[in-house]
């Protein structure tokens, strides 16, 4: 097995029933994200992976999204968008495997009326944790392939 080198982690977060939190490290074991209110709902969709990118297409549009605005736990300076159901991302000790591509949701809406067009097939991925671990803002992010 090879590890390349493609980014790092840029900011973490995690939902509540009062909202979204920003956080320096986040907990995730095979059940998701350990204090998010998902956690152990769905495994295949248990954390959601954004790229910077998607903020930037929102911007090149007018609009200027917060970070978190989409949903994400794990927001990336890498594009892991083209990855295929399978594919294992390492973050530190943590693996995930990408699970499928994010589905749109009517939250997008509440952000921009526009947003959910513009960011159709760039919203982030689903990952399922297969070795969970404490990742830290700053961490770097590797492909393992097979």
């Amino acid at each position: 097995m090879s590890i390349s080198p493609v980014g790092k982690v840029l900011e973490l977060f995690y939902s509540t029933n009062d909202g979204r939190i920003n956080t320096i490290e986040l907990a995730l074991d095979s059940k998701g994200v350990v204090e998010d209110k998902f956690y152990n709902k769905n495994i295949a969709r248990s954390v959601l992976i954004a790229s910077l990118d998607s903020y930037n297409l929102a911007r090149k549009h007018g609009i200027d999204a917060p970070y978190s605005a989409l949903g994400e736990n794990i927001l990336i300076d890498y594009n892991p968008y083209y990855l295929r159901p399978g594919a294992r991302v390492k973050i530190g000790e943590l693996v995930l495997e990408i699970s499928q591509n994010c589905t749109l949701c009517e939250s997008l809406a509440k952000v921009d009326a526009k947003l959910p067009k513009i960011l159709k097939d760039d919203r982030g991925i689903f990952a399922k944790v297969i070795s969970g671990a404490t990742i830290k803002k700053g961490d770097n992010i590797y492909l393992l392939d097979e």
